[in-house]
């Protein structure tokens, strides 16, 4: 059962190091030697991305940094004004197909070139009402 298991991880790992580890000889390397420095370099990979942490003051990012993903996917800008915006009603329920029609409002209205400066907070309090 555990030598299924192993081989079941192995086919599923797409590094280099896990093709490395599976053409290695199961004589010359013990599974658990392999499975631990697997597990290490996943580890290590996830560290160094954990470190590459940015922030955002929202209340400065325009709509042409909005729309054409300057700084941040539209959606994850979107979700966090969503997010916002319904504490500030003390609203705890995400209603879906009113966030997609109110962020399709906004991505409309901040596409139009003459409105590329407009800060999205602004944007937003403009298109949906100052409530939303």
């Amino acid at each position: 059962m555990r030598d299924a298991a192993f081989k079941r991880l192995m086919e599923f790992a797409t590094t280099d190091v896990a093709k490395i580890a599976i053409s290695l000889k199961e004589d010359l390397v013990p599974r658990k030697c392999v499975c631990i420095a697997l597990l290490a370099i996943f580890a290590l990979g996830t560290s160094q991305s954990a470190q590459a942490q940015v922030t955002i003051d929202v209340t400065k990012v325009n709509c042409d940094q909005f729309v054409h993903h300057k700084i941040s996917e539209p959606r994850l800008i979107a979700a966090w004004l969503s997010g916002y915006y319904n504490a500030k009603r003390n609203n705890r329920v995400i209603d879906l197909q009113t966030f997609e029609e109110n962020m399709s409002k906004v991505t409309n209205f901040c596409s139009d070139e003459k409105n590329f400066k407009v800060p999205v907070m602004k944007a937003v309090e403009q298109v949906l009402g100052k409530s939303k």
